[in-house]
């Protein structure tokens, strides 16, 4: 009887750190009701929060109003502190994924443009913060989102 040989136990892959960006919360009132707007992603139409990767020569805050208005068309006041962070595997072009932590910054939208410059890429939907929770998949995002449906705006006010 031939015993089968058994591969010793490979080490598990040590966690590349994650890569940073920086997404804009953008949040309007409405009445008294706090209305979150999400954006599609250009890959796979998931509602996601406008966002990207750190800009040379722009702080966290300046990066988050840029992508707001690239992905989303809004003009507003960002605050100057995050709101809080959350992670996710960014897929590469057919090279795997890398994970990302992303730090949130809220913008209160003043204006929404209709021309805007990923206009044709993208749809844009405004939600409640619970409706909001249940559309993302990021869990830790979907926590930060269903919080908001708790403080309400004045978690959100820029500094």
């Amino acid at each position: 009887m031939s015993v089968p040989s058994i591969s010793p136990a490979l080490p598990a892959p040590v966690p590349a750190d994650p890569r940073r960006q920086v997404a804009a919360l953008c949040w309007r009132l409405d009445g008294r009701r706090l209305r979150v707007l999400l954006v599609t992603s250009r890959e796979t139409g998931r509602w996601v929060l406008p966002k990207g990767w750190p800009i040379p020569g722009l702080s966290g805050p300046e990066t988050a109003a840029r992508e707001a208005w690239e992905e989303a068309g809004v003009r507003g006041d960002v605050a100057a502190h995050s709101l809080g962070s959350y992670g996710y595997r960014k897929i590469l072009d057919g090279s795997g994924s890398v994970p990302c932590r992303v730090e949130v910054f809220p913008v209160r939208v003043a204006r929404l443009a209709d021309a805007f410059p990923e206009r044709t890429q993208r749809r844009r939907r405004w939600f409640s913060p619970r409706g909001a929770a249940g559309k993302v998949a990021e869990p830790e995002l979907r926590d930060l989102l269903a919080a908001l449906a708790e403080t309400g705006p004045g978690a959100l006010a820029s500094d």
